[in-house]
């Protein structure tokens, strides 16, 4: 402790004599202290809240504890004040989302039962003609009849699919034209295709198989959807007028008219793999593999016609037979046996003419089938029957204008299948071999 010295002055009266007033007695100190100073507080690190911490300080502790309560109050103030703004928003935006929720799983479970496709495994295209000012409902029974009433058309059902087109505000939006559509579309794929206007017109593929019949063609055609139905085709392929003046081969068919034909153009439907638009008329269709027919039919084939005293006609009737007999290796043998048969004016025993009226692929036939009095039976009537059997390729023809030159030097009359498996047929000159032969393969026809 810091002392301090005090001076006393002693009244002149009090000084002894002889005494120097400026020497200091001991007995006239006095002892004093300066005013007692607190010590200050320790100092501590700043707490978890910022505030300092000091001890043994109840005044500065209070006022820290009131600091802290007035932010924390001011915190809670902010965050309720922050909460009033943002909950109706937020609660807006949950009644959003559980709504969008509710209506997605609607239209799903709608989707699902209405407006799947009518058959996710058909893609046949169906040719759908959209008049001028049809409304939604008229369109809506388009479709649904469109190739067949039912499961056969291309909606379910007609009601949703008007209910459809109001609910997403496109029934104002369809639009009138030709369409290709198809069992496995949706609803909702056929309103946008139909919404979207009138595509580019869509191209098919078929293939008309060497030996195909014309109503084995017409039946192929509406299989794939190119055709709506059999009956016009087989129509025009009956009468054929309406191609004779384009095509000189079918000017003279129609001219030449075989009695008791079943189809004019059977023979001529030329076989290829064709390209026509999806919405081709049976017309178009048939004018295609006419035009093949006549290209593929060249001038070498006329002239050599000519020489073997045939007509075209007689030529394709006698190719359509090879095609129907044999496989393409044994063609020409073929040929070589009904040019000799014609050639010595015998019946030429052609399974496959009456099989053709019959329509079967039997090899063998009862008494009374091959009794039957039609002009395909070549069993009951000498010379070539009244029409084509069927659609000769190139090979056919090629056999039938150019037969095999030895096998009929030789003198072969007959044939019959020796080798089902592979169609291979065995030969025979005289009718007792023909019997023996037929006597030791008939056990493996399987008739």
């Amino acid at each position: 402790m810091d002392l301090y010295i005090k001076r006393f002055e002693k009244p002149e009266d009090d000084i002894g004599a002889g005494e120097d007033p400026s020497v200091i007695r001991p007995d006239l100190v006095e002892t004093a202290k300066f005013p007692t100073i607190q010590k200050p507080p320790e100092i501590r690190p700043f707490s978890e809240t910022g505030e300092i911490i000091i001890d043994e300080n109840p005044e500065l502790e209070r006022m820290n504890e009131l600091k802290r309560n007035k932010k924390n109050s001011e915190k809670r103030e902010r965050l309720k004040s922050g909460w009033r703004k943002v909950s109706p928003l937020l609660a807006l935006l949950l009644a959003a989302l559980a709504t969008f929720f509710v209506i997605k799983k609607g239209v799903s479970i709608v989707e699902n039962k209405f407006l799947k496709p009518v058959d996710v495994n058909d893609p046949t295209p169906i040719v759908v003609e959209i008049p001028k000012n049809s409304g939604a409902s008229a369109i809506a029974k388009i479709l649904y009849e469109a190739g067949g009433e039912g499961e056969k058309g291309l909606i379910p059902n007609k009601a949703v699919f008007k209910v459809y087109v109001d609910f997403i505000g496109k029934s104002s939006g369809l639009k009138a034209g030709t369409y290709i559509l198809s069992r496995n579309m949706s609803i909702s794929q056929i309103v946008d295709i139909i919404c979207s206007g009138n595509p580019p017109r869509t191209t098919v593929k078929f293939t008309i198989s060497e030996g195909m019949t014309v109503e084995a063609i017409a039946k192929k055609l509406v299989e794939q959807g190119i055709l709506k139905s059999e009956d016009r085709f087989l129509e025009l392929c009956t009468d054929a007028k309406e191609f004779a003046d384009k095509y000189w081969f079918v000017k003279n068919i129609v001219e030449e008219g075989r009695e008791g034909r079943l189809y004019m153009l059977e023979g001529y439907l030329f076989p290829d793999t064709y390209q026509v638009y999806a919405d081709a008329t049976e017309e178009e269709v048939i004018v295609k593999m006419l035009d093949r027919f006549n290209e593929i039919y060249s001038r070498r084939y006329v002239e050599r016609a000519e020489e073997l005293d045939l007509t075209l006609d007689e030529v394709v009737i006698l190719a359509s037979m090879i095609e129907k007999e044999a496989k393409t290796f044994d063609f020409n043998k073929v040929s070589a046996v009904f040019h000799e048969r014609l050639a010595l004016d015998m019946p030429l025993y052609s399974d496959a003419t009456l099989g053709y009226i019959l329509k079967t692929n039997s090899m063998e036939f009862t008494q009374e089938e091959l009794q039957n009095p039609t002009p395909y039976n070549t069993y009951l009537y000498n010379g070539l029957p009244a029409g084509p059997i069927s659609n000769p390729g190139v090979a056919a023809l090629e056999a039938a204008l150019y037969p095999n030159e030895q096998y009929m030097q030789e003198g072969y009359l007959f044939f019959c299948l020796m080798d089902p498996t592979t169609g291979a047929l065995i030969f025979a000159k005289t009718a007792e071999e023909h019997a023996a032969n037929v006597e030791k393969y008939r056990p493996l026809w399987g008739n």
